[in-house]
């Protein structure tokens, strides 16, 4: 089969080109804004890529094809869909393709949640493969351990993060109602994507469409502790139930999972072990936890995800450590939620309490773009000692909704002036978070560069 896939550079859909791939198939593809890690991935696999949505696709690279997946990036008025549509040819969304080509005869172990899904996908998929199961994934980020966003083996396991963002134009349901799972992870759930959904209620509906899809044999591995993901099972829920919490939560019902301040990790009131985790952040530990309780419905025993964990490496564009100049480290990260920045400026100061934070902004998400989280800014920001926010492309005051931060809070709109502020603010035992979910003008080897540069 020959798939055409439209967006194929996004992190989901650059994971369905490589599945098909390795499936045998046929694969190629168009997109715009292409970046690494996805581009390089995909120029790895070999596979033929076209810039742009020309409908003369259907004339040149894209003529033999059987299908076009769909990525939920291409909108109607996007001239190559306009195209397919008129021509009355086949198309379905990745998820779909995904769920009936890859997904039908496996045990799918989803992780949902509105943070840290790329985080704990990662781990599972790890903790499953030092197991010695092989398990195919995908997951929205490029685990260290792997090098890969995704991968197809002939294990029955396969570990998907799975997305609440909508399918495709055609298809407004959240991606993750096409997976199926027997096992999965709701890590925890925010107001986000508002440029979808209304509210958190809404969001909170296609949770529960989820819930309806896990079998009675399935598990359901739920954050006790928070009161969105309460009211979700509280419409209905068919499957076991397995809750974690942090000991001092006092959740109710009592968590099955707790985990203690220092990492401590009780299962049923009994101490098991101990989550020993290179990622900082108590988030990330919690990440830790959800991934072993559903790795354990998978059959891998607690101490042998213990070891796993305390191994492993990381992901891509979740504070990667992208290089050291003149003793200024500097970080990638993909936070761009008030909540994910939060967590990753506290969680690095936990980890490296001294010196200081200079966090570099993008707020770049379609929510972020909205404004509809402006109000939540400057206390996501308070671990950080200075704050660098791009500002170019939005549609509110960005220096008015970070005037509680006084003057540690610095905004621009030219890209070149924020890196020459940063530069110049940087000095030696500084840490630098650039915080964004897109490429971000390649700012974190533009700082590297210039750091270098003034050291010399």
């Amino acid at each position: 089969m020959h798939l055409h896939i439209l967006g194929i550079c996004g992190t989901f859909m650059g994971g369905i080109a490589a599945i098909a791939s390795r499936a045998g198939h046929t694969v190629t593809g168009c997109d715009a804004n292409v970046y690494p890690p996805m581009s390089t991935q995909l120029a790895a696999l070999g596979l033929t890529l076209v810039e742009g949505f020309d409908a003369a696709q259907l004339g040149g690279v894209a003529a033999a094809a059987d299908v076009f997946v769909v990525g939920n990036v291409v909108s109607r008025g996007n001239p190559l869909i306009e195209a397919i549509l008129e021509r009355g040819l086949r198309y379905t969304s990745g998820p779909q393709w995904l769920a009936e080509h890859v997904l039908r005869e496996k045990w799918v172990l989803a992780v949902a949640g509105t943070h840290g899904k790329t985080t704990t996908s990662s781990m599972l998929a790890f903790v499953l493969d030092r197991a010695g199961l092989d398990p195919g994934f995908l997951i929205g980020g490029v685990p260290a351990d792997f090098e890969v966003s995704a991968r197809l083996t002939d294990s029955p396991f396969f570990v998907i993060e799975a997305d609440e963002y909508d399918t495709a134009f055609f298809d407004k349901r959240s991606k993750f109602v096409h997976y199926r799972p027997r096992t999965a992870i709701l890590n925890n759930l925010e107001f986000d994507h508002a440029d979808i959904f209304d509210d958190l209620r809404a969001i909170e509906t296609q949770f529960h469409h989820l819930v309806r899809t896990i079998p009675r044999n399935g598990r359901i591995v739920v954050n006790g502790g928070d009161d969105a993901l309460a009211r979700v099972l509280a419409r209905g829920a068919w499957s076991e139930i397995e809750r974690f919490a942090e000991t001092l939560a006092r959740a109710e019902p009592p968590p099955m999972w707790e985990l203690a301040d220092d990492g401590t990790l009780f299962h049923a009131g009994a101490g098991v072990g101990r989550i020993e985790c290179a990622l900082p952040g108590r988030h990330n530990r919690l990440n830790a936890l959800a991934a072993l309780a559903a790795a354990r419905h998978a059959g891998v025993p607690v101490a042998e995800s213990l070891r796993a964990l305390a191994a492993f490496r990381g992901v891509r564009r979740r504070m990667e450590l992208r290089g050291r100049v003149d003793g200024i480290v500097v970080y990638d990260d993909f936070a761009h939620h008030p909540t994910a920045i939060a967590a990753t400026l506290e969680g690095l100061r936990q980890r490296e309490p001294a010196g200081r934070i200079l966090a570099v902004l993008e707020p770049r998400s379609n929510t972020m773009k909205l404004g509809t989280m402006k109000a939540a800014l400057p206390a996501s920001l308070a671990a950080a000692d200075r704050v660098y926010c791009y500002a170019a492309n939005l549609g509110w005051d960005v220096a008015a909704a970070l005037v509680p931060l006084g003057d540690r809070a610095h905004v621009t709109d030219d890209f070149g002036r924020l890196v020459d502020s940063v530069v110049a603010a940087a000095r030696p035992g500084d840490r630098i978070v650039v915080m964004s979910n897109g490429g971000f003008g390649g700012v974190h080897g533009r700082l590297l560069e210039a750091l270098a540069a003034r050291a010399r």
